[in-house]
């Protein structure tokens, strides 16, 4: 993973951790998709499903996933 890749994970990583919260209620265990450069994220039951909702909105951008509550 090159320097500009690491700080992008990075941001994704920031923003999960101010949305976590807020959905950790509702989606705990379910996998959250982030593009770091809008703070837009995208919510599935796995991995697959955050990432079919996350490309249908932004086709052309990269996401950092993560599972909400772990």
């Amino acid at each position: 993973m090159g320097k500009k890749d690491m700080l992008k994970f990075k941001r994704g990583a920031r923003l999960f951790q101010k949305v976590e919260r807020g959905l950790l209620l509702r989606h705990k265990g379910q996998v959250v998709a982030i593009e770091p450069d809008t703070g837009r994220y995208f919510v599935g039951s796995d991995v697959f499903e955050a990432a079919q909702a996350a490309r249908a909105a932004l086709p052309r951008k990269v996401f950092d996933f993560f599972r909400i509550g772990y």
